[in-house]
């Protein structure tokens, strides 16, 4: 497990502390929803979920919820402390806790944003993104962790750019004019480019210490919504609730 999850892990137990949340009996449930309950009809057929490659489990904490994006997936009950002793091992502990600490950051005012957006949202969305990409970073050349459709077909427009992404029906297709890229070239895909936009995944799957490399680096979705608010990192993700 990355190292990442050390420091994210003493963070994020320091608040629940500080919130007097660990000497309370804490219910977190976490349930994996269907592609219409978490991304409705978003124009078009290509994003992961609709693939069945991911799913989205979501966790209401009090007035919060959080989602965590992952490829094992499974309903999950347990006490806040439980969670924060599970030994993350997985994509599924790891989504339990990710999804868990951001319903309780989003319960407690911390962080919003922390619900996929829906239906032509990812459209606006990745218009947003080139638009905030132009005005804080210039012109640079990005490579793009994770494939998300919208994005691409948008950036791809006004932005030399690069996608690496994990899975293998991906892997060496043209999207938008762009070749998708596999993990064996990663390595030269970050060093090529001047702004790495990666995906909040990276997350669960614990790859994300392989993109903190001190490269600037641009986070989008609603995994990293916690993890992002605590550790300081710059997160993109403009129609999410």
């Amino acid at each position: 497990m990355s190292s990442v999850y050390d420091e994210l892990c003493k963070r994020f137990y320091r608040i629940c502390s500080e919130n007097s949340l660990l000497r309370e009996q804490v219910d977190i449930k976490a349930r994996v929803l269907t592609t219409e309950e978490a991304i409705g009809n978003p124009e078009g057929d290509d994003f992961p979920l609709q693939k069945g490659k991911e799913r989205l489990m979501q966790a209401g904490f009090g007035q919060g919820r959080g989602q965590a994006f992952t490829d094992r997936f499974g309903d999950f009950s347990g006490r806040l402390g439980e969670i924060l002793e599970m030994d993350l091992n997985n994509n599924f502990r790891r989504a339990v806790f990710v999804s868990a600490m951001n319903a309780v950051l989003n319960h407690l005012g911390r962080v919003s944003g922390t619900i996929h957006c829906r239906d032509k949202d990812p459209t606006i969305c990745a218009g947003h993104l080139a638009e905030f990409i132009s005005s804080n970073y210039g012109r640079p050349k990005i490579t793009q962790v994770g494939y998300q459709p919208k994005m691409v077909e948008r950036l791809q427009e006004d932005f030399h750019y690069r996608i690496v992404d994990l899975d293998p029906e991906n892997i060496g297709q043209t999207k938008n004019d762009v070749v998708v890229e596999g993990p064996e070239t990663s390595s030269q895909a970050i060093e090529w480019a001047d702004l790495l936009l990666v995906t909040g995944t990276t997350l669960v799957n614990d790859s994300i210490g392989d993109f903190l490399n001190g490269k600037p680096i641009l986070f989008y979705g609603t995994t990293v919504a916690g993890a992002a608010e605590i550790m300081n990192w710059p997160r993109f993700c403009a129609c999410s609730t």
